[in-house]
């Protein structure tokens, strides 16, 4: 059975309040009614900073235990810092991502069995980053072996070219899925299904990111679509569902950025795919 679980990139969004949730609801109190909705989440906050433990535990108090909270790992892993541009230097080298890494897990680990997989989003890297993918892939080939096992992982990259064999080996080796994700200068995933195997572990993780310019320029609430992805969230539904026969659970988030109202883009996908939600 194919086994689909759809939700957002983060819980709560300017404009949500009145459109998806009640009028004088607490902001600790979204997360409860966002589960009655949708059966999973994409925490992006934890990219920004690492959580508390009593945060994650009010996140594992306020929703049910077959809800599923994904959560990315922190920028100072990933993006090696709090600066603009990412630094090479410390992007997954363990002196300055063993320690962050392990807390990071640890804190996880209070979801219990609402514990989604774990995003290591990566950003750009230019050559004074990284002069090429090998550096990068060895790395990533060390970080990915030396993770617990208690937890799935999903790793996006965003240098198209880096999407090679070399890459999906290293993934399928340590039980890691390629993030098939649509960003406005990455090949779509659809294209990449076609020239590789991008099925490199039992799980699917997708993400409808889109082009942030182009709805930042049209609204700064994000309460309705601007932008009618129609077409482009059929192409979605179509590849989803070809490639979800092949894994026990397929999971995927939409952002704000990607039409302009991340709910009622995850709705209109689950249209498509014929999928029932509440609400």
């Amino acid at each position: 059975m194919v086994r689909i679980l759809l939700g957002t990139s983060s819980w709560s969004a300017q404009g949500w309040t009145g459109t998806f949730y009640p009028e004088g609801l607490a902001a600790r109190e979204q997360i409860r009614h966002y589960a009655t909705r949708f059966p999973a989440v994409e925490a992006d906050t934890t990219w920004y900073h690492l959580p508390s433990a009593q945060l994650v535990q009010g996140w594992a108090e306020r929703t049910p235990e077959n809800f599923i909270i994904a959560a990315k790992f922190p920028r100072d892993i990933v993006h090696g810092g709090q600066e603009a541009k990412p630094d090479g230097a410390k992007v997954l080298v363990p002196e300055h991502t063993a320690a962050p890494t392990s807390l990071f897990l640890a804190r996880m680990r209070a979801l219990g069995p609402r514990a989604g997989p774990l995003l290591l989003q990566f950003p750009y890297f230019n050559r004074t980053a990284f002069t090429g993918p090998k550096p990068f892939l060895e790395r990533l080939d060390t970080f990915l072996g030396g993770l617990s096992p208690d937890f799935r992982y999903a790793v996006e990259i965003r240098n198209a070219r880096w999407i090679d064999e070399p890459l999906l080996e290293i993934l399928s080796q340590h039980r890691t899925a390629l993030t098939l994700s649509e960003v406005s200068y990455m090949p779509h995933p659809a294209e990449l299904a076609e020239r590789f195997d991008v099925v490199t572990t039992d799980f699917l993780y997708a993400r409808l990111i889109g082009n942030r310019q182009a709805v930042d320029a049209l609204t700064t609430t994000f309460a309705e679509t601007v932008i009618d992805r129609s077409a482009e969230i059929a192409r979605w539904a179509d590849l989803l569902a070809k490639l979800s026969e092949r894994v026990a659970t397929t999971f995927v988030f939409a952002n704000n950025h990607y039409a302009g109202h991340a709910p009622a883009t995850v709705r209109e996908l689950a249209r498509g795919l014929g999928i029932s939600l509440p609400g």
